[in-house]
């Protein structure tokens, strides 16, 4: 029995994962699990890379000891966007920014008079959002950071973490796709807007193929760890590009959604699509494991939920993730929308009490319960799907029958089932752990145990159960939905 690990560091926790194939279904055990947030300092957000690296020891210890035929290979993903800066010598300069540092506000204005909205799109293919790598980097350059001025080398940090475990510098593709720095067509990095925007360039490290080998664990790490046979595999390492890998897919008309504190929702097309209607729905072209570009938007998904339960909970409360969903399913329907995606749910913070502003700033009943609150949230976020799918399908060109729904977010039922009533589609939610699955799914093929993505997707659907789910009460949902586009129409004016 062949065994693989895979890491996963998310934007709210990090799991290791001990794989297996017994040459006929993968299975899955998570070894190691621990919590990850920015932490705040000096009025701004950093995450603290060392422990992320301190962790993966930590995991790949239990491991070791859990499994003892040895481990083939191991790969590590991420969430993307977020990057460390190298100095000369390979050293770390300060603590990486959180995307929801507030450094990066308003520099679309900077941004756009060095280069137009139309002219960083043809290079990049990418959605506009401020989190993203190129305007970070701009931030830094703005306020005249000398950290910039000392950097030697650019690191997502899955890229970091690997250049830790072998010592090899390089970005993998799929999650340099998510910089807002890379050429969609070449895949390489775009220089032509990096040297406009006057970014060093010789900080970016050659970008490699999803399942590239990187070697084995540095000499005295292996010796530390008692791992000297161990691989490490630039596996896909964007959390969403892993995912997609995944996804259990039957027919050929389906969307995804990579569902946790992020969403991603989208499509597979067999290459960039760089049109007028996609720049102006702003949606992105991003890398995917095998040669394809994964359409999508981005949503701010169950960070709400999350931001809500974590200020409940630390005001005295100890509310589940169970308590809350049934909480909401006996909260009434319908009572208010709002935009996930407007910006002041970015931060952390106090969510309940701004999803209750925004709801009356819009004119709306207020929520007052936590049921209430999220019941909100979960109704939103379904409809948000609709609207979103819609318009990926205006860009594709390709309709949609099959919406499936992996990653943790999948467990959710009642979510579930109110997209499936949302978007009036069939809804096929699972794997909850695609992630995972897909990191490893992407270093068996790059080691030959699987021949395709093709096998590497059926194998998945061979591992994994998953839950159908099927349109109900779509005339209420449809009447609903139009309040939806009203609510949140009138927050872009007001708020």
């Amino acid at each position: 029995m062949t065994s693989y690990a895979a890491f996963d560091l998310g934007a709210s926790q990090g799991r290791g994962i001990l794989a297996r194939f017994d040459g006929e279904l993968l299975h899955l055990e998570e070894i190691h699990r621990f919590e990850n947030r920015p932490i705040e300092l000096m009025g701004h957000l950093h995450w603290d890379a060392l422990y992320l690296y301190s962790q993966i020891k930590a995991g790949l210890q239990k491991m070791r000891s859990t499994n003892q035929g040895g481990i083939a290979s191991l790969g590590v993903d991420t969430w993307g966007c977020d990057f460390a800066l190298l100095d000369q010598q390979g050293k770390l300069i300060g603590n990486p920014y959180c995307y929801r540092d507030p450094q990066t506000a308003g520099i679309f204005d900077y941004a756009f008079q060095i280069l137009t909205r139309e002219e960083i799109f043809a290079q990049t293919g990418l959605q506009f959002m401020e989190l993203n790598s190129l305007f970070q980097l701009l931030a830094m350059q703005k306020r005249c950071d000398p950290v910039l001025d000392a950097a030697h080398t650019f690191l997502h940090i899955s890229d970091l973490m690997h250049y830790w475990l072998t010592g090899e510098k390089v970005s993998e593709y799929t999650n340099a796709s998510t910089s807002h720095l890379l050429d969609v067509i070449k895949r390489d990095w775009a220089y032509p807007l990096i040297r406009a925007f006057g970014l060093p360039e010789h900080i970016f490290p050659p970008v490699v193929k999803p399942g590239t080998p990187l070697g084995r664990l540095r000499p005295a790490l292996a010796e530390e760890l008692g791992l000297p046979d161990l691989e490490i595999t630039a596996t896909a390492t964007h959390d969403t590009a892993a995912a997609i890998v995944a996804t259990p897919v039957d027919r050929s008309n389906f969307a995804y959604l990579s569902s946790g504190t992020w969403g991603l929702l989208g499509q597979e097309v067999p290459r960039p699509l760089l049109t007028p209607e996609c720049l102006r729905l702003n949606i992105t072209n991003e890398g995917g494991a095998f040669d394809n570009i994964t359409l999508l938007k981005n949503i701010a998904n169950l960070w709400l939920i999350q931001e809500c339960r974590r200020h409940w909970n630390t005001h005295g409360n100890n509310y589940t993730w169970d308590d809350l969903v049934e909480a909401a399913r006996q909260a009434p329907e319908f009572l208010a929308f709002l935009d996930p995606d407007d910006r002041q749910f970015l931060a952390p913070g106090n969510m309940p009490a701004r999803v209750q502003a925004y709801c009356a700033a819009t004119k709306q009943a207020v929520p007052q319960t936590p049921g209430e609150i999220t019941r909100v949230i979960l109704e939103s976020l379904a409809m948000k799907y609709r609207y979103t799918l819609n318009r990926v399908q205006a860009v594709s060109g390709q309709d949609v029958d099959t919406f499936h729904i992996i990653g943790g977010g999948s467990q959710n039922r009642l979510l579930n089932q109110f997209t499936a009533n949302a978007t009036g589609r069939r809804v096929v939610a699972g794997p909850s752990e695609a992630t995972a699955a897909g990191n490893v799914l992407v270093q068996m093929v790059a080691r030959g145990d699987l021949s395709s993505p093709e096998e590497a997707r059926e194998l998945s659907r061979r591992s994994f159960p998953t839950e159908e789910f099927l349109p109900q009460d779509r005339e209420r949902w449809d009447a609903a939905y139009e309040r939806f586009l009203t609510a949140t129409v009138l927050a872009a004016v007001i708020l």
